[in-house]
């Protein structure tokens, strides 16, 4: 090496080892994330590890630089209890999947407050609606069931707004089965709820499963999808198994998010929240969610 291409590789030595010392000196979470709002997780993705350690896998998340969770339960603990933990951890609650009681919808929304929740949502009404109807990959939404849905979700979104609290309604596929004149069960929830008492929180992975587009309806819709599910799903290995959904990390799955946040973002999108299917065979939960985080951070 001559002493020209001494000094030029010093030099960029130099620069190289400078910048990789001052990116040592950046939190996991300095990066951008899309949308300049901060990254979520739907806890349920990790719900094992919550169960045996809450306290610490709250920790884990933030050192992760997660900053938000949307909550799936609170184990043995109260919505008081779990706030307790969330604080300890930096982690803020924008959002809460809860049970709801007709008889008695105040229960769920003082959770809600008790946990900072501004969003109460529903992983379906199913146990509310249509009970003795066993789940399955397979199952479908009738036009009556579609109906009664609304009406069901109507009653529940006006609850929550006396309580100060916004009602959203979270899809699966069953959902967006053909009902007739085209229109699918999702369809008629988006037409027959009041857009003032009820929202939608869209599960990407289970609405693209489906067969469906998020981008046309946060085109289609805008303002009535606050928060989204940021899933993905590995393409099925032959027809047998198109039927069930097997969870990928974001990135090695099926589903482009540039494009939906891209439109999600016009859409008036406030929360979203990484969430994975199980089964988990190549990695941890714990892993996972970091594999998802690191890629949500890299696609801004």
């Amino acid at each position: 090496m001559n002493a020209r291409s001494r000094r030029r590789f010093l030099i960029q030595s130099g620069r190289l080892g400078a910048a990789a010392l001052a990116s040592s000196w950046l939190p996991s979470n300095a990066f951008a994330n899309p949308l300049g709002r901060p990254i979520g997780v739907q806890l349920y993705t990790i719900k094992e590890a919550m169960q045996d350690d809450a306290a610490g896998t709250l920790a884990k998340l933030a050192k992760i630089g997660f900053r938000e969770v949307e909550t799936a339960g609170f184990g043995k603990l109260s919505a008081k209890q779990f706030r307790k933990l969330l604080d300890d951890a930096g982690l803020a609650c924008p959002s809460a999947h809860l049970s709801f009681d007709l008889d008695n919808l105040n229960a769920a929304f003082d959770d809600a407050h008790a946990l900072g929740a501004k969003y109460a949502a529903s992983g379906a009404l199913d146990a509310l609606v249509m009970p003795k109807k066993p789940w399955s990959a397979t199952r479908t939404m009738s036009l009556d069931e579609a109906k009664r849905t609304a009406e069901v979700a109507n009653r529940i979104g006006a609850g929550a707004k006396r309580a100060g609290i916004q009602y959203t309604y979270h899809n699966h596929a069953f959902e967006f089965t053909d009902t007739g004149d085209g229109a699918t069960g999702y369809d008629v929830l988006l037409r027959e709820t009041d857009p003032g008492l009820v929202k939608f929180e869209i599960d990407c992975g289970w609405m693209t499963f489906a067969g469906r587009n998020p981008v046309d309806y946060f085109k289609k819709f805008p303002n009535r999808f606050p928060l989204i599910h940021v899933k993905d799903y590995l393409p099925a290995a032959d027809k047998s198994a198109s039927k069930e959904m097997r969870g990928a990390e974001l990135g090695h799955g099926v589903v482009d998010y540039k494009p939906i946040f891209a439109a999600a973002g016009k859409a008036g999108l406030e929360h979203y929240f990484v969430e994975q299917e199980g089964p988990f065979a190549r990695m941890s939960p714990l892993q996972a969610v970091q594999v998802d985080y690191d890629y949500l951070r890299s696609i801004d």
